[in-house]
């Protein structure tokens, strides 16, 4: 997906976890294939089920967005499939459901989790075979939608404790996109503060004088826990109280909350699989450990110290004894082959595989250099 048409779907970010997002929308997009978007609240879900929409052969016809958990029990079924008339009280007319509407175009179904039983078989025999019935009447309707649902939920969870229907979780769950929360995609939060604070000058036709160094960074520390909705409005509140002010760290403090130094340093957990998540621990624990034992060795050969310390310090790394040299491989030869690795798994996209390193591009071409390896 190109940068351009990114932009125009309203999607903001550079991440790693982005892209590889864009990549299963431009997959999933030609086709028909019922999508799960999954995520916590205030991720942007339903922006990629309209990303997904509007790059389909569908995008001409509308796509319908419904709120499940908004919707009382009591008429939910009516408000999905439509009613006759005279179906219940008070319904005066004939009425087309959401899925009526939605007829050769898109429903985002959000809230999917909130479903009640009885309108979950319901909604399960429209994905199967595309055939409902409207409240109030015995006979079946056709429609031809193409299903995005969403939920913060853990549907697996719900499926376990009898809240959700096994046999939809299976049929829903094909493809499953996973919105990461903001705090696993720190380095798009600047981008997304500076395109909503143009989208709100805009809007209010209001000046603002940017962010200071020390603001900036103290958005990408902050924990998020309402996600880019909540970095949205925190920057609107800021626009309009601030007017045409420089935002520093400061004022940023007043709208953050005093939670946020708690925060600030917490361990985040990412996405990444644990196997690869402990390879990279491993890796920086061993480089660190390489860094502060030559520091140990430098500051004890300065001070003219190479007694019986400095000889323990450079025998504890001593390969000379073969047996022990093949049980500890060397701190290079694991740094070498997690590039390699991050290299071939990007495709020798060095932009990338140097993020997925937590390194910068300037010390990966120098270790691709020093290494010789040729991507």
């Amino acid at each position: 997906m190109t940068d351009l048409l990114q932009q125009q779907l309203g999607i903001i970010g550079t991440s790693v976890e982005i892209k590889e997002i864009l990549d299963v929308v431009d997959q999933v997009a030609p086709t028909d294939i019922t999508v799960l978007i999954t995520g916590e609240s205030g991720t942007g879900k339903e922006i990629f089920a309209k990303a997904i929409h509007q790059t389909s052969r569908r995008s001409s016809k509308p796509m319908i967005p419904v709120n499940a958990g908004a919707i009382p029990e009591g008429i939910i079924e009516s408000e999905l499939f439509g009613h006759e008339k005279g179906s219940f009280t008070g319904a005066m007319d004939a009425r087309k459901g959401y899925f009526e509407l939605a007829d050769g175009g898109t429903i985002f179904l959000d809230e999917i989790g909130e479903l009640p039983p009885a309108t979950q078989v319901k909604f399960l025999r429209i994905l199967e075979n595309g055939e409902y019935m409207r409240v109030g009447s015995s006979v079946p309707r056709k429609v031809d939608v193409r299903v995005i649902a969403a939920t913060n939920k853990n549907l697996e969870t719900e499926v376990r404790q009898g809240n959700f229907r096994a046999d939809l979780y299976f049929r829903l769950r094909s493809i499953n996109i996973r919105i990461p929360p903001l705090r696993e995609r720190r380095e798009d939060i600047p981008l997304l503060a500076d395109e909503f604070a143009r989208q709100i000058c805009q809007k209010n036709k209001i000046t603002f004088g940017g962010f200071s160094a020390e603001a900036k960074e103290m958005l990408i520390n902050y924990h998020w826990p309402g996600n880019v909705r909540e970095l949205k409005n925190i920057i609107e509140s800021l626009l309009i109280i601030e007017r045409g002010k420089r935002i520093e760290a400061s004022d940023l403090r007043k709208h953050l909350g005093s939670d946020h130094d708690s925060q600030r340093h917490l361990p985040v957990y990412t996405a990444k699989s644990l196997d690869q998540a402990e390879r990279e621990l491993i890796l920086r624990a061993l480089l660190e450990m390489k860094s502060d034992i030559n520091e140990i060795k430098q500051i004890l050969q300065h001070k003219g110290s190479q007694t019986i310390l400095a000889h323990a310090v450079d025998a504890a790394f001593d390969d000379s004894n073969p047996d022990e040299a093949s049980i500890i491989e060397p701190v290079n030869e694991i740094e070498r082959r997690a590039i390699i690795g991050a290299l071939e798994r990007y495709k020798g996209n060095r932009r990338l595989a140097s993020r997925a390193l937590n390194i910068s591009e300037r010390t990966l071409y120098r270790k691709i250099k020093e290494y010789n390896l040729n991507h």
